[in-house]
């Protein structure tokens, strides 16, 4: 199973430092849409393992890095490369196209 990183001040240094593209996830629990796309971020965690790094971030407990990254609405998910960001993609949508989306990347 892969490794999907929770995101937080104290982890979101290390993920900058990846040599793989890192998808991170913001979130909440209270979020409908966000609980629709977080079993489809799991299965992808799952079938990219090893070439994309995954984490989730709560943005109710982590309001600073969804400031710094901009967050307005969630499911927001961003894709880092290199430490920046190279793609945002906002809102639920079907597995195969945030697939299709993620793997421009890689």
């Amino acid at each position: 199973m892969a490794a999907i990183t929770e995101v937080n001040a104290h982890t979101f240094d290390a993920l900058l430092s990846e040599e793989l593209p890192v998808l991170v996830d913001f979130w909440a629990p209270w979020c409908g849409p966000c609980r629709t796309v977080s079993p489809i971020v799991d299965e992808l965690a799952e079938e990219l393992d090893g070439k994309l790094k995954v984490g989730k971030c709560n943005v109710d407990e982590n309001q600073d890095l969804a400031m710094k990254y901009g967050v307005m609405s969630i499911p927001t998910l961003v894709i880092l490369k290199n430490g920046v960001e190279a793609d945002r993609i906002i809102g639920a949508m079907p597995k195969a196209r945030l697939k299709a989306e993620i793997e421009k990347h890689l």
